[in-house]
């Protein structure tokens, strides 16, 4: 069997898809993206393309190192991205050639289940409360939210009160059992992220996400000495080599690689696992489409401390189009009881409809994040 041609599809709200063929028949989808620089990526995968059109596509571990170790500039979000679609498409290949979900030829399921958790409150956090009370009604054990709005390196202590007040008012609307993640996205810097986590320690988070951007990731040994909160951090961390450093140094609680940035399924997997032997648990980072997401489960299926999975449906983000949109059954990621069972169906376990892919492919989409500004006009960390 041999890679006979390929198509991108760059999708609406903000997704790359990548569909592999081969001259049997069989075709494989990945998801290679990064939010806000998909066109970047999608010219990555062309040259990463041209090595692979015409080679078999099992040989998953070797086209993983080509891609990887023979260009002299490896690693980085676009690179890594680029790689990882093609690596979830090749897997998706295999899977179907053999007729087995991809968990199974990883070395079968840690789990039935997966546990998941929703977005609330969008960008800059609002009506928290409410939102969590509804997705506790709709069945989900837990949420994530945005801690604050835009931060400077030492700023008012009352965007501190409005930070816990949010996170109050989802405490008490959803009860103490229910668990609650609080992402710092970056957007906080280490003298403001002492005082947010120690104020927000009383209501007992499931975990505090990037509370410094991973480039300072020394810092996080402060506050992990300040504060009892697990620490949550790695969506931008993009190999397995990144995620050494930071387990060695002992600080991060709960790794989040993303399988669409992080060298795919071959990476992930390796990273999860690697991180076990530090008793370090996992939460894979998935704001994106149904791949990813398929990806992941696949991925969490094998991994004895992947604890839960992040996803995107209803997420502030997917306006006009969503998770399910894509798919031809819809069924697959049904959520129960705050899980989602594992795709059990031959590679990731999904079936895209290619028709509504082409489709909104014709209408496309440039997603860009938002460029934030301080009232002194410097650049704010989104």
């Amino acid at each position: 069997m041999k890679i006979k041609s390929y198509d991108l599809f760059q999708v609406p709200p903000r997704w790359l898809f990548l569909k592999i063929e081969t001259d049997e028949g069989i075709t494989g989808w990945g998801e290679p993206v990064i939010e806000g620089k998909a066109a970047t990526v999608k010219r990555a995968v062309d040259e990463l393309m041209t090595y692979l059109v015409g080679k078999d596509p099992m040989a998953i571990e070797d086209h993983w190192n080509v891609m990887y170790r023979a260009g002299f500039y490896r690693g980085g979000p676009i690179l890594m991205s680029a790689i990882a679609g093609v690596d979830q498409a090749l897997w998706d290949i295999k899977g179907k050639y053999y007729q087995a979900p991809i968990h199974q030829l990883l070395g079968g399921k840690a789990r039935d289940k997966m546990k998941v958790y929703s977005w609330i409150g969008g960008d800059r956090p609002a009506e928290v409360g409410l939102a969590a009370k509804r997705m506790a009604e709709n069945g989900f054990l837990a949420v994530k939210m945005n801690a604050t709005e835009e931060l400077q390196y030492v700023d008012s202590y009352s965007k501190i009160d409005e930070a816990v007040k949010r996170m109050a008012a989802v405490r008490e609307a959803v009860g103490a059992d229910f668990g609650i993640g609080v992402d710092f996205h970056g957007r906080v810097h280490k003298p403001m992220a002492k005082i947010l986590a120690k104020e927000l320690e009383p209501y007992r988070p499931m975990f505090i996400e990037e509370p410094v951007l991973p480039e300072n990731n020394e810092a996080l040994r402060e506050i992990a000495n300040h504060v009892a909160i697990p620490i949550a951090t790695g969506e931008r961390m993009f190999s397995k080599w990144q995620f050494k450093a930071l387990l060695c140094a002992g600080y991060a609680d709960i790794i989040q690689p993303d399988v669409s940035h992080a060298g795919g399924i071959t990476e992930c997997k390796k990273i999860i696992s690697m991180a076990e032997a530090f008793d370090v648990a996992a939460a894979p980072h998935c704001p994106l489409g149904p791949i990813a997401l398929a990806a992941c489960l696949q991925v969490d299926a094998t991994c004895h401390n992947a604890f839960i999975q992040e996803q995107s449906l209803g997420i502030h983000y997917n306006q006009g189009s969503d998770l399910l949109d894509y798919l031809v059954d819809k069924t697959v990621f049904e959520y129960k009881d705050g899980y989602v069972n594992i795709p059990e169906k031959p590679g990731l376990g999904i079936e895209i409809n290619e028709a509504y892919v082409r489709k909104m492919a014709a209408v496309g989409h440039q997603w860009q994040n938002p460029v934030w500004r301080h009232v002194d006009g410097s650049i704010a960390e989104w």
